[in-house]
């Protein structure tokens, strides 16, 4: 069971993100304008959604939740990942899906292939996280014949975006053209790689996502995944994370108490006799700067003497 379930029931937020009307921040934005109501009452963030609730959106009852949309799109040259319809030539439209979807993951514009678009928000991270290891596979052509260097140097992992990318498998498919398979999915991660070493893809092709593959389809066409499909997908998420791990902190080093140190300063000090004598006539020298260690004391004047003490416990005389 996730956070967002639980026996106190459902976060507001992922309640209304799960309706399909929005994503989860634009439902924050919502129930900070007070255009949320539960049960009649105006929301506040925090609250959670009990079964039986009603929640309504600026006047609307929210209808249940539908039920999770999982296609699979051959998408072109040129279409951008972006559910930003305001964009000219994004995915949202040239899919027109008749329900609020989204990609899983992007392909850049000027790639194309397999991607996946659904409504359930719980499994993209599973699916797209490098910690999960699910492969994705791509067929790749770059502006010259490479050699079998290349091959091995790709596969033995590239420094890119200030890290090293992962050990992935690879072959040759033709001169300038190879097959490969990442865990990851850093930032235009392929053209980078292959950036590093010299070439430039002319050509970059999504050919399968862990057990999906673009069989049947044509460029542009979009179907829906088969049961078989999509229980394969469940079995190989059942133990995925959601989120990224948590690097791991370093550890800052032990400083020395204040005990230690004071031993470490009087084993440097250097050792004294408690005065400090005129290397000519071995009297002391009041204008002498005490040593390292040693209490200064100013000297009295001549014929001074110190004040008697009093014995303890001694009463002052009365007038």
């Amino acid at each position: 069971m996730s956070a967002e379930h639980t026996d106190n029931g459902i976060r507001l937020n992922k309640y209304i993100s799960d309706t399909g009307i929005c994503s989860r921040r634009e439902a924050d934005e919502l129930i900070e304008q007070r255009r949320v109501k539960v049960n009649g009452r105006v929301a506040e963030m925090g609250v959670r959604v009990q079964p039986g609730d009603e929640v309504s959106v600026s006047g609307k009852l929210l209808r249940a939740k539908p039920a999770p949309v999982y296609l699979v799109y051959n998408k072109p040259v040129g279409i951008t990942c972006t559910t930003d319809q305001s964009v000219p030539g994004n995915i949202i439209d040239a899919v027109r899906y008749r329900q609020r979807i989204f990609p899983i993951g992007r392909l850049d514009k000027p790639s194309e292939g397999l991607i996946l678009l659904t409504n359930d928000g719980d499994i993209v991270n599973k699916i797209l996280r490098a910690g999960n290891a699910h492969e994705k596979e791509y067929v790749v052509s770059v502006d010259r014949p490479f050699d079998d260097a290349f091959l091995q140097r790709m596969a033995a992992g590239v420094p890119i975006l200030g890290t090293r990318t992962l050990p992935c498998k690879i072959r040759r498919v033709d001169g300038n053209t190879f097959n490969i398979i990442l865990t990851q999915g850093l930032n235009r991660q392929i053209r980078r790689m292959t950036e590093h070493l010299g070439y430039e893809v002319t050509r970059l092709k999504r050919v399968r996502l862990m057990n999906i593959r673009l069989t049947g389809l044509k460029v542009g066409q979009w179907r829906e995944l088969t049961r078989a499909e999509l229980d394969v997908i469940n079995t190989m998420v059942a133990n995925s994370s959601k989120t990224a791990d948590k690097p791991a902190r370093a550890r800052k080093p032990s400083r020395p108490s204040n005990t230690a140190a004071a031993k470490q300063h009087d084993k440097n000090a250097p050792k004294h006799s408690g005065k400090t004598a005129s290397k000519s006539n071995g009297k002391a020298n009041p204008r002498a700067k005490p040593a390292a260690g040693v209490r200064h004391t100013k000297p009295k004047p001549n014929g001074s003497r110190p004040a008697p003490r009093k014995p303890a416990g001694a009463k002052k005389p009365r007038r």
